[in-house]
């Protein structure tokens, strides 16, 4: 969150020039919008999930990974996430369609 105005970095550009317009939250650098109701909700739920760099996350959000994980002893198993494993930052379930066969 911003710490002049505490109001949400924009999910796209990162950058802290939001402003509220109606019942949206818009990036005066780049122009996304996104619904306040969608960080409020959140708020209200008790989940807050934040990146790597500390900017909270909303659902429908775009990210990227920030580095590469090293899979190893990969189970398969039913479900959304079909790939149970271990990696070095421990068990994880992934789905299969964001993994490569080495």
């Amino acid at each position: 969150m911003s710490t002049s105005d505490n109001l949400p970095k924009c999910p796209v550009c990162q950058e802290d020039m939001t402003y509220p317009d109606g019942e949206n939250f818009v990036c005066a650098q780049c122009g996304h919008e996104w619904p306040m109701a969608a960080v409020t909700e959140e708020a209200e739920a008790g989940l807050i999930v934040k990146d790597a760099n500390g900017n909270l996350l909303a659902d429908g959000d775009t990210v990227t990974l920030i580095k590469d994980l090293k899979v190893k002893g990969i189970r398969l198993v039913p479900g959304d996430h079909e790939v149970d494993c271990k990696t070095e930052a421990g068990n994880m379930l992934l789905k299969a369609c964001f993994l490569k066969k080495a």
